[in-house]
Formats: structure tokens, C-alpha cells, sequence
């Protein structure tokens, strides 16, 4: 009998600390996760906004220096 209650109460506290080792690893994932987007997120916008720039320059370049040709040219 003394042998069945030692198995229950060792399973319970097994499966107490695997949910234990759940909520711990959880939590460490949100936290790397809130410092990933706080980090992440600024830099992203930051570089989203120079390559978008940088693909507008390029046009908007050419055709300045189309117009600079057109006005020497005349």
C-alpha cells in the first residue's frame, strides 16, 4: 500500500514539475520575444524606410539627370 502512494505522489510531483518547466520556458520565450520587437521592430521600420527611399531616389535621380542633360543640351 505504503508502495502505491509513494508511485502516485512521485508521478505528481513529476507532472507538477514538468508544468513547472512549461510556464518557466513560456515565460523566457514572451521575454526574448518583447526584446526581439523592441529591437526588431524600430530597425525594421528604419530599414523598410532607407531601401523604400533608396528605390524612390533611383528613378527620381534619372529623370533630374535627364532634365539637366535636356536644359545643356539646348
Amino acid at each position: 500500500m505504503l508502495e502505491i502512494l509513494v508511485s502516485i505522489a512521485t508521478l505528481a510531483l513529476f507532472f507538477y514539475a514538468i508544468k513547472l518547466a512549461f510556464k518557466i520556458t513560456w515565460g523566457v520565450a514572451k521575454i526574448i520575444a518583447v526584446i526581439l520587437f523592441v529591437i526588431a521592430l524600430p530597425l525594421l521600420v528604419v530599414l523598410l524606410f532607407v531601401a523604400g527611399g533608396a528605390i524612390l531616389f533611383l528613378p527620381l535621380g534619372l529623370v533630374i539627370a535627364a532634365i539637366v542633360l535636356l536644359i545643356k543640351a539646348v
